[in-house]
């Protein structure tokens, strides 16, 4: 709730500053990673050394322009990309940083397994099992339970 709340005000002050389009869509980028991740910086800085373009396109594009939009909230967003990646099969670590993402916006447990229960209709079974695998070491991580699942 903090991290929201402080999230936003820093939006508002890019604004009320009269930033650029350009500072406003990073620093809104960079506010709603910091929400989803608990560490917008850390999770940018891996591509400092080889790829920063990425982590700004990363910061403006994807959270500064998409994420950030108004039309769906953030655990809804969560929930979907973990149905996407979940049905990419491909991208293991991006699948555990987003179901992270989904808890840190609300969603509970039981929410993001149901997401990838129902990808076995849509992406197959080895896809769901792979998502699962990626649940189980997230849920192991934060010490989610058994009882928190049902």
């Amino acid at each position: 709730m903090i991290k929201r709340l402080v999230a936003t005000l820093a939006c508002l002050l890019c604004i009320a500053a009269n930033a650029d389009p350009v500072s406003e869509r990073h620093a809104r980028g960079v506010a709603t990673l910091e929400v989803i991740t608990g560490d917008a910086e850390r999770a940018l800085a891996g591509l400092d050394d080889i790829a920063p373009e990425l982590g700004a396109w990363i910061a403006d594009f994807a959270y500064g322009d998409v994420v950030s939009r108004p039309g769906l909230d953030l655990r809804s967003r969560e929930l979907a990309t973990v149905a996407a990646l979940t049905a990419l099969g491909n991208a293991r670590p991006q699948l555990e940083a987003h179901i992270k993402g989904a808890l840190n916006a609300g969603a509970t447990p039981r929410e993001v397994l149901e997401v990838i229960l129902q990808m076995a209709v849509y992406a197959g079974f080895p896809a769901s099992l792979n998502g699962i695998s990626a649940a189980r070491t997230v849920f192991a991580e934060r010490g989610i339970g058994p009882d928190r699942l049902r």
